[in-house]
């Protein structure tokens, strides 16, 4: 999944705002004018910042120590950092999009 393909799914979602509010380095998506996912735009590999339930982003974190870190400049018990490195599926990454799009959503 390359930036394209993320800013992509992420727009499909409804309602869905994108803006540069951190400069031009990060692009921001929101709903309901809450931000569900944090896009760097300069990192090699891509990173992304979501949105995830506490006690599932543990999970993640030790399922793949590699991909999955503690949210940068986030919350660490509610967001994480994905890094698109090749160890996780285009639809587990999208799922992961689409789980912190919904958390927001509800709130």
């Amino acid at each position: 999944m390359n930036l394209e393909e993320i800013r992509d799914y992420a727009l499909s979602l409804p309602q869905t705002e994108e803006s540069l509010p951190f400069g031009p380095d990060n692009l921001v998506f929101k709903v309901n004018n809450k931000m569900f996912l944090l896009l760097s735009l300069d990192e090699i590999p891509v990173r992304f910042n979501v949105k995830c339930d506490p006690d599932r982003a543990i999970e993640l974190r030790e399922e793949f120590p590699d991909s999955v870190l503690p949210g940068y400049h986030m919350n660490k018990k509610h967001w994480n950092t994905i890094v698109v490195n090749g160890q996780l599926t285009f639809a587990t990454l999208k799922e992961m999009i689409s789980d912190s799009y919904t958390l927001v959503l509800k709130k």
